[in-house]
């Protein structure tokens, strides 16, 4: 068991041995893959800065012993829909130390930003600026507004999802999407896959107007299909040109969800593109299944369920598959609901074979896609929870992956399946996201490396333990095998407990234009 315990001492390996250390880590695996470092050492922090790496003791006011532990940066999570303070006590319990709102984004962002600082936040938070929400703004001939309702209310018109901006609606957008970049927005979110009836100019724009803030787009791919045409390969190879025409960055999020089984097709595009030095970067989560609101235009159309080879069993609903009826019924009546939707069985080899392929792809880093917490209210309906209630109340509901996919992957893809190696596992959790923002958001280049000078978000874990309990049937099960968690200094998880009272989240965003 990892043994946390206050005591005053002098550090023998800083310049200055008078002054003691805030915290002092002794004896863990210290695993850092941007230099190569993979040994046995100590780790001081000070002032929320990692001061010392040391064969040799070290002491501070609080003294960690990680003997037989893990010590490597925090986990960042380039892809978290749940920004509410359970959501992110959930993903500290699995060494998050930095999750971000980039493939939907919110707007206006100033007044996210401002809300989120009031919370007094575990871990690190941010956002990109939402094009859903200008388009929704738009279409609705309103103001947006930074919040889940203001997406999900209006699921049930098709005007903004499917409509071809006309020249007046699209300066709107922009001009509002612009302004979020202007505040500070970590780049473009383009949930295209929720209003794919936009036209080809429009996402050309986007791409340029990121390229003009020198920030990056994050996209939900315009397509989730197995033919064509309108298939997943045409809407990655959409990207794809976009991002070699205009030069600027353009992430792909979860391309396993989107891809279905066609992956290895657009692998292969993945492959072209990053042999022709064109900026993309891509990322996926350790699921066979997705989650969205069960009004998503995917979810439309004659031949919607041959393009996607599912049915109503495919829906889940808090433990239970959804019935042809029920699909129905919500998709009329209350499309704004958020459902799971397995794509892919993950007992079924072949499927297996298909998620594998994306997980340890040597170019994609891994992102939860995680999701709000939900309950059944007393109406019958479905409500988002907003609570700080730990542990979170039993009648909450959500995907596996938002308490589980970074302890899953060092679980089944490390441990149990030898699929990737620890270093690389962590590489693909915490240096590489860091490295996708860091050209144009600074504060990244302190982040997701355990090195001298770099920000003190660390996680130590046991990888003979670590483990994601969440299942689809009951998610709100916390992981385990992470047993302390620091977050610009302070700790957030120790001795495997969430520290409840842990405000040291910071908000992560680019500087001002204004």
């Amino acid at each position: 068991m990892l043994r946390i315990c206050g005591i005053l001492g002098l550090s023998i390996a800083l310049a200055s041995p008078s002054i003691a250390n805030d915290v002092a880590i002794l004896n863990g695996r210290v695993i850092d893959p941007e230099t190569g470092l993979d040994a046995v050492r100590n780790v001081a922090i000070e002032s929320g800065k990692i001061t010392a790496i040391s064969e040799f003791a070290l002491t501070g006011e609080t003294v960690i012993d990680a003997s037989g532990h893990v010590v490597s940066a925090g986990f960042i999570d380039l892809h978290a829909h749940g920004q509410n303070i359970g959501d992110y006590r959930m993903q500290a319990m699995q060494g998050v130390t930095t999750a971000l709102e980039l493939e939907s984004g919110v707007l206006p962002i100033k007044d996210w930003y401002a809300t989120q600082e009031e919370k007094g936040l575990p871990i690190n938070f941010g956002a990109s600026a939402a094009w859903t929400f200008g388009r929704i703004a738009t279409f609705t001939n309103t103001d947006p507004l930074a919040t889940p309702g203001y997406f999900q209310d209006v699921q049930g018109r098709d005007d903004w999802k499917l409509d071809i901006a006309s020249a007046e609606q699209t300066d709107r957008i922009l001009a509002l999407v612009e302004g979020g970049l202007r505040e500070g927005a970590l780049g473009i979110g383009i949930n295209a896959g929720y209003a794919p009836g936009y036209g080809q100019k429009e996402y050309f724009a986007l791409a340029k107007l990121a390229g003009k803030y020198g920030a990056a787009t994050f996209t939900h791919v315009r397509y989730a299909s197995n033919l064509e045409p309108q298939s997943s390969f045409e809407a990655v190879k959409e990207l794809i040109a976009n991002a070699a025409l205009t030069g600027t960055h353009m992430h792909i999020c979860h391309i396993n969800s989107t891809s279905l089984s066609d992956i290895h097709a657009t692998l292969e595009l993945v492959n072209d593109a990053k042999a022709k030095g064109i900026n993309i970067s891509v990322g996926a989560y350790p699921y066979g299944a997705a989650n969205t609101v069960v009004g998503a235009a995917m979810f439309s159309g004659e031949n919607w369920r041959e393009r996607m080879s599912s049915t109503a069993e495919n829906f889940q609903l808090g433990a239970d598959r959804m019935t042809e009826e029920e699909l129905a019924d919500y998709q009329a009546n209350k499309p704004g609901t958020f459902i799971t939707w397995h794509f892919l069985d993950e007992e079924n080899p072949t499927d297996l074979a298909l998620l594998d392929a994306s997980i340890t792809h040597p170019e994609i880093l891994i992102e939860s896609d995680s999701v709000f917490w939900s309950y059944f209210d007393e109406n019958g309906g479905i409500s988002n929870y907003e609570g700080d209630a730990w542990p979170l109340p039993d009648n909450v509901f959500s995907h596996p992956r938002s308490s589980g996919t970074f302890a899953k992957i060092l679980r089944e893809y490390v441990r149990e399946r030898g699929l990737m190696s620890l270093e690389d596992a962590i590489r693909k959790m915490s240096l590489m996201p860091a490295q996708t923002l860091e050209d144009f958001v600074p504060q990244m280049r302190n982040k997701g490396r355990i090195q001298i000078g770099m920000d003190a978000d660390i996680v130590v874990f046991d990888p003979a333990t670590i483990t994601d309990n969440a299942t689809f049937e009951n998610a709100n099960q916390p992981a385990t095998g992470v047993q302390t968690v620091i977050v610009n200094g302070g700790v957030v998880v120790r001795d495997g407990e969430l520290v409840l009272d842990a405000p040291h989240g910071r908000p992560i965003r680019r500087p001002l234009a204004d």
